[in-house]
């Protein structure tokens, strides 16, 4: 009897709060796509970790990407510090970045999103996005000199022609 080879699978789910606000811009061409980048802030249970400065880090926060309409949702409904449930598959890529160093990137790229919180809660978690959160020790890898504050990378111009999904 032969084993079979199980197929490869690549989803994720995940909840957490919005660090910020969606940051939103839209493609160029024929027909203007909506392209949503936020960060979601995803407790750690159970085992604890200490970042370099000895702090506990008790959060990961994961870049998320919603293209069209879900972008178009994103922008017009997500704010900082809600409550949201997403689901995708995780996409990893690398660039060059403008001191020639390569830069490696991991995020989700959502297919559903949806709220995961009561309407008035959301106010009561600032917290989350404010003062409360450090943001994580960075990872061992160089980090791009381009890198803004929120997990968001700028990309270099020209770079956009290069494969990454955006055209």
């Amino acid at each position: 009897m032969r084993a079979r080879k199980s197929g490869h699978m690549n989803r994720v789910i995940l909840m957490g709060r919005l660090t910020r606000d969606p940051e939103v811009r839209y493609s160029q061409g024929e027909r203007a796509m909506a392209i949503a980048r936020y960060t979601l802030a995803v407790d750690r249970r159970g085992r604890r970790s200490q970042s370099a400065d000895g702090n506990e880090q008790t959060a990961d926060f994961i870049p998320c990407v919603a293209f069209d309409r879900a972008g178009e949702f994103a922008e017009k409904y997500f704010h900082q510090g809600m409550r949201v449930l997403i689901s995708g598959r995780i996409q990893t890529g690398s660039y060059i970045n403008r001191d020639g160093q390569k830069v490696y990137t991991t995020e989700v790229i959502i297919d559903d999103q949806e709220f995961a919180d009561s309407k008035g809660a959301a106010a009561d978690m600032s917290g989350y996005a404010g003062a409360g959160y450090q943001r994580p020790a960075p990872a061992p890898r160089p980090e791009p000199a381009s890198a803004i504050g929120d997990g968001f990378m700028n990309i270099p111009d020209g770079v956009e022609d290069e494969g990454l999904p955006f055209n």
